[in-house]
Formats: C-alpha cells, structure tokens, sequence
C-alpha cells in the first residue's frame, strides 16, 4: 500500500511539470508587459477598487497567469511585470510547491499592491521575495476589496486574485517564492 502511495505521488508530480512545461519557458519582456497590461485592465473591471489602490501604490507586482496544477503533491508557476508610476519596472517569476489533499487544475493572476517605499526595498534588495517572510501581505477577497478606502490602507502589502478559472478550489500564494528575472 505505501508503495503504492508513493507511485501515485511520483506519477502525480511528473504530471504536475508536464504541465506546467509549456508555461515554465520563458516569456519575453514584451509578452510579459502586454500580458500585465491587460491583466491590469481585467483587474479594474472586476475588482472593486483595485484602481483606487493602485493610484496609492508605490509600485504593483502584476503575475497575469499563475498555473497551478496538482495531485497530493502540487506546484504552481508564472511570470509577471513590476510597474512604478505606470511604467515596466522588472520582471519576476513566482514559483511554489504543495503537499496535501489537493486534486486538479487552476489558472489564475494575481496582484501585489506595495503601499510603502520600504516594502518595495525589501522586493528590490530580498535575494528571493518569500511570501510569508519580510514584511506581511494582506489577501483581499471582493468583499474586503469592496470595503477598502484611503482611511483603512494601513498595511505595507495588499494581493488581489482575478480571473480564476480551472477545477482546483482556492488559491494561495503562502509558500511562494518570488525571484526577479534578468531581462
């Protein structure tokens, strides 16, 4: 039965990089800007108020698809833009890996709003951005993006999700690793 378990779990992670093969090769940094460009649009319309976190933001670390893919054992990964002041300002990958009850398929992008100059240092200076490490990332759901005004931004660190699709329930970015690409 164990060895069962364990074939089971190899033969899921083999398929859980197959995958994401096709989506780990490397965009360029034209692909990456006119994705973030229309993640951005697609997030205005759909969450509330991202626009008004936006004007207040330092900068905007922008991953339009995250693939994430798994049976027991997991991973996700993607490619997004940084922008400051509305302009490209670095390109990053963002990568994680998963153990537990999970089964399917998702696809989904995700934002990181940085309200302040020194969470965006720690983004620039960090030899990896560990989510869960260095300065905290408050999750909105549409409910508390909804609610959420000039008066009640009071963290370094906000993440928006958008445009999921897929048959995996839930998305997470603890445990994730975020690493500025040479380009």
């Amino acid at each position: 039965m164990r060895r069962a378990r364990l074939a089971a779990a190899l033969t899921a992670l083999v398929l859980v990089l197959g995958a994401t093969q096709d989506i780990a090769r490397a965009a360029s940094p034209a692909e990456i800007d006119r994705d973030v460009t229309a993640a951005i649009a697609r997030m205005y319309q759909t969450v509330p108020n991202s626009k008004q976190l936006a004007s207040k933001a330092k900068g905007i670390l922008v991953f339009p698809t995250i693939v994430k893919a798994g049976f027991l054992f997991g991973a996700q990964y993607g490619e997004g833009g940084l922008r400051r002041n509305g302009r490209p300002a670095g390109y990053y990958s963002s990568v994680a890996a998963s153990y537990g009850l999970q089964a399917g398929i998702q696809a989904f992008g995700y934002a990181l709003f940085f309200m302040s100059d020194s969470a965006l240092k720690y983004l620039d200076t960090s030899s990896g951005f560990e989510v869960g490490v260095g300065p905290s990332v408050v999750v909105l759901d549409t409910g508390m993006a909804k609610a959420l005004t000039t008066t009640t931004m009071q963290h370094d660190i906000y993440a928006v999700f958008f445009h999921q699709q897929g048959l995996m329930a839930g998305a997470g970015i603890q445990g994730t690793k975020i690493t500025r690409m040479d380009r």
